[in-house]
């Protein structure tokens, strides 16, 4: 009886393989069938099942899946079906999360849409999956031309302005200073300073995803990435012991710009500066 039993097991599993093997096979002959009519909604959808039905097909049907999500997508961008076009590329995404070819793609929408900053994470992304790719990168140039305003590389290359701020962190963390947050890091240089200076720890928040990127390369790029903690956070936001275990000592920033007027940045970061500070002694 159990012979009978392992054996009725058995020819249930072969009879589900090979029922898995025709569905597989119909539905990519469905999907060429579509393409040929260039239904690429359909095709796609056919495509979905068969990459969740047979993973191991993956690489071998990578470049057709991509010809039909891009058809697919331009399709939606036309008809103004933004959400859907999303939920396509998320969908991608996940089956091949680093596919640098579909990264790029979805970053190519995103800026035609006028979200710039996101798109400059995907095509950043797509970069480091691929250094040569040159469309990612073409496009990551382009983006961050958008981004990153002018007077950030003339303030970078202001010495007098950097040795100013260098002696002033300096003197901090001498005088006892020891946790430090930079708000609104850009490039990191501040927590760069920081560091440098002694601080025994280094926060930094970014709002901007481009800037947040850079910043993450820049600190790699000096051998700091284990000591300056880099959060993709506005400061007020920042919640203890969630995102920084203790209150600093000292806070850094170079916020104060024409955007002082317009965007209430003063009072923001009195309020940040409560919240995260010590209280003085």
């Amino acid at each position: 009886m159990p012979n009978s039993n392992a054996k009725f097991h058995c020819n249930h599993r072969g009879g589900q393989e090979a029922g898995r093997r025709e569905l597989v096979s119909r539905s990519l002959q469905s999907a060429q069938h579509c393409l040929e009519d260039q239904d690429f909604g359909t095709a796609y959808a056919h495509y979905l099942l068969v990459l969740n039905l047979a993973p191991e097909l993956k690489a071998s049907v990578k470049e057709a899946f991509q010809f039909i999500l891009f058809k697919w997508a331009e399709e939606l961008d036309s008809l103004a079906r933004i959400q859907d076009l999303f939920n396509c590329y998320e969908q991608a995404l996940e089956l091949y999360p680093n596919d640098e070819v579909i990264c790029n793609s979805m970053g190519e929408h995103l800026f035609r849409m006028g979200f710039r900053d996101e798109a400059a994470g995907y095509f950043h992304k797509a970069v480091k999956l691929n250094p040569d790719f040159a469309d990612a990168k073409e496009n990551f140039y382009r983006v961050a031309n958008w981004l990153v305003e002018r007077w950030h590389f003339i303030m970078l290359n202001d010495t007098k302005r950097n040795l100013t701020y260098l002696n002033a962190i300096e003197n901090a963390v001498r005088s006892g200073c020891k946790s430090v947050l930079d708000i609104g890091t850009g490039t990191g240089i501040l927590s760069m300073f920081a560091k440098k200076a002694g601080a025994s720890s280094v926060y930094a928040c970014e709002l901007s995803k481009t800037m947040y990127e850079l910043a993450r390369d820049v600190v790699a790029a000096n051998n700091m990435e284990r000591e300056i903690k880099l959060l993709h956070l506005k400061s007020l936001d920042i919640e203890i012991p969630k995102h920084i275990p203790e209150r600093v000592s000292l806070v850094v920033t170079e916020t104060v710009d024409a955007g002082l007027f317009g965007e209430g940045i003063v009072e923001s970061l009195i309020h940040a500066w409560e919240h995260l500070l010590l209280q003085p002694m």
